[in-house]
Order: C-alpha cells, then sequence, then structure tokens
C-alpha cells in the first residue's frame, strides 16, 4: 500500500484548500453499532498521513459526544485539519426515529456556542446547516450564518440537502462553500437541480454516504440480518426486506468493474464519485465514514482509480433501478422538496 498524499481541492470559490476526500467521522460515536475508540484515533491520524484534512462532524451525532470525541485530534493537529460541523438537526434519545429540525436565529447562536465548546476550538472552518427548517425563510437563517463569519466565530458557511432554488436564495446573502448531500451509485437525485447550481455559483459538493452506508461495499445484504439492532440503517428502507433483496443484485456491475481494475467495490464507487467532478466541472469532495485505518488507505486509493467509458456505462444505470428511498421520511431532504 503507498503511503502517497491524495490531491487537493478548493472548496468551492474563496473556500479552503482541502483533500479531495474528507472523512466523516459520524459512526465513530453515532448510527453504526458499537465503535473501538482506540482504532478510531488510528484511524483519524492514519487518515491525515495520508492527506485527508477535511473531516466531517454535527452536534446531532451522538448528542454532541462526536464533536467532543474529535476536539483532542483537532487540537493536535489544528493547523492542518479543516473542522466541518452542522447545526439544525435534533435526534431524541428516547426516540431515535424522530427528527427535530430548527433554522431559527435564537436557535443557531445557541447552537454555534455549544458546538465551539465540544469541539474546544475558537473558530470552526466550515459551518453547515444540516437540515432545512420550511419555516423559516433561508434568507434569514444565511443571515444569521453570515453574522456568525463577521464574528470571527466561523469562517465558511455550508448547507446540507438544499434544493438548487434554496441554494440560489443562500448564495445572494452570502458565498457558500460547499453543498452536502447524499450522492453516489445508489443516489443521483441532486444531479437534476442541485449540482448545475452549485456549478453556476462556485460551490463544491461534499457527497456524504458515498459507499451507499457501507451496502456499496458488500459488507452488508440486510440490515435486518447483518446489522447489530442499535444500528441506524435498519431504518433505512432500502436496506432491509425485499428492497434489500432486489439491491444486493445491483452490485454486480461493480464487481465486474472492480474485477478490471483490481480494486474492491468500495473504491470503485468512491472512484464514481470523485469522478463526477470531471463530469460535472465542479470541486467534489466526497466523505466517506470509517472507524479502520485500512479502510481508510483502502478508500483514500481509490483517489488513483480512473474509470473509462465502459465502466461509467456499467455504473450509471445503476441508481435508476434501486428500490426504497434512502429515509422513511424524505421531506427533510432535497428530493422532498424538489
Amino acid at each position: 500500500m503507498t503511503d502517497s498524499r491524495i490531491p487537493t481541492v478548493r472548496l468551492g470559490d474563496g473556500g479552503p484548500e482541502v483533500g479531495v476526500q474528507g472523512l466523516g467521522c459520524m459512526g465513530m460515536s453515532f448510527a453504526y453499532g458499537p465503535s473501538d475508540a482506540q482504532e478510531s484515533r488510528a484511524t483519524l491520524e492514519r487518515a491525515l498521513e495520508l492527506g485527508v484534512t477535511l473531516y466531517d462532524t454535527a452536534d446531532a451525532y451522538g448528542q454532541g459526544e462526536n464533536e467532543r470525541f474529535l476536539s483532542p485530534f483537532f487540537k493536535a493537529h489544528r493547523d492542518d485539519v479543516v473542522i466541518a460541523t452542522k447545526f439544525a438537526l435534533a435526534i431524541p434519545p428516547d426516540d431515535p426515529t424522530r427528527r427535530i429540525i430548527r433554522n431559527d436565529p435564537p436557535y443557531i447562536r445557541q447552537a454555534v456556542e455549544a458546538s465551539l465548546e465540544r469541539l474546544d476550538v475558537d473558530v470552526i472552518d466550515l459551518y453547515y446547516m444540516h437540515r432545512r427548517d420550511v419555516n423559516v425563510p433561508i434568507e434569514e437563517t444565511v443571515g444569521v450564518m453570515a453574522e456568525l463569519v463577521r464574528e470571527g466565530k466561523v469562517k465558511h458557511l455550508g448547507l446540507s440537502e438544499v434544493t438548487g432554488a434554496e441554494l440560489r436564495a443562500a448564495q445572494a446573502v452570502h458565498p457558500i462553500a460547499a453543498v452536502q448531500s447524499e450522492w453516489s451509485l445508489f443516489s443521483r437525485d441532486i444531479e437534476a437541480g442541485v449540482v448545475p447550481t452549485a456549478r453556476e455559483l462556485g460551490v463544491a459538493l461534499v457527497p456524504y454516504s458515498p459507499l451507499g452506508r457501507g451496502f456499496l461495499t458488500g459488507s452488508f445484504t440486510s440490515a435486518e440480518k447483518d446489522l447489530t439492532a442499535d444500528d441506524f440503517r435498519r431504518q433505512m428502507p432500502r436496506f432491509t426486506g425485499d428492497n434489500a433483496t432486489a439491491n444486493a443484485a445491483l452490485l454486480e456491475p461493480i464487481r465486474k468493474v472492480a474485477a478490471s481494475h483490481g480494486a474492491t467495490l468500495g473504491q470503485i464507487a468512491l472512484a464514481w464519485a470523485q469522478q463526477q467532478s470531471t463530469v460535472h466541472n465542479l470541486p467534489v469532495i466526497p466523505i466517506p465514514g470509517t472507524r479502520k485505518p485500512t479502510r481508510v488507505e483502502e478508500n483514500t486509493t481509490a483517489t488513483r482509480i480512473v474509470l473509462g467509458e465502459e465502466d461509467m456505462a456499467l455504473l450509471d444505470p445503476i441508481a435508476e433501478r434501486v428500490s426504497g428511498n434512502r429515509y422513511a421520511d424524505m421531506t427533510f431532504t432535497s428530493a422532498g422538496r424538489e
């Protein structure tokens, strides 16, 4: 395994320079069953060695526990990392299926102070609106976020799961560095409106779950049969019942392409996501999540895989054949509002 560092790219017009692949840190504290803290710390360090500089968390991940867990690593490497966290989404501990979304100004100010304290930093590099509260004008929400930039609490602004129209309205208030949305071989709805708008406005795309929450790696075929009872993926329609069975069959083209490149399924899924930067002519920085150093090595190697026309012809039709939505309630996503 080579130790070559991954290339860098600018996170949108005026944004920071980051590695072309980031790291999703949610699973180290939340959603995907038990984790090993020592192994997760080793994963963070190995990622940085390989040139991964964008680290993604949120206040909702484990009721702030993920931010607290990451704090020592960020403190040790403050000048070398770009910290991305989010506000707006609360998950009640007694009901993990429920979502509470708030975009109102008092809540944003409360949330940023709490995140700064948990992270133990003076400024957040990239601050995302995690989900959209349609009862609050997005101009009002971004207006408060812009105040945080002027006050020196936040450097750059991001939005997650917004529509193209919402992105355009937000950009009119303050420059947006990045939009984070689910984007993978299984989820391509953002290509209709969000991606072309981001390209026009000079905004980077940060795909979350580029590995289909692990399904695209072949690591599980049924959430009900293969995952622990506390695993968040058991609530997702496409990973359960007949949907899971149908979707497992869609991995065959990925296996074929992987075999031709001497790569893993996950590497091909990531290479496809990375290559959308060329396809759509905008910065694309996927943030696959993992808790293992060996997986970070595998994932970053995917940045050096170039897929040919025949490969793309096999892979591109997969998304339209996927069974089941990515969430039980799609109203919280951009696709639910487009």
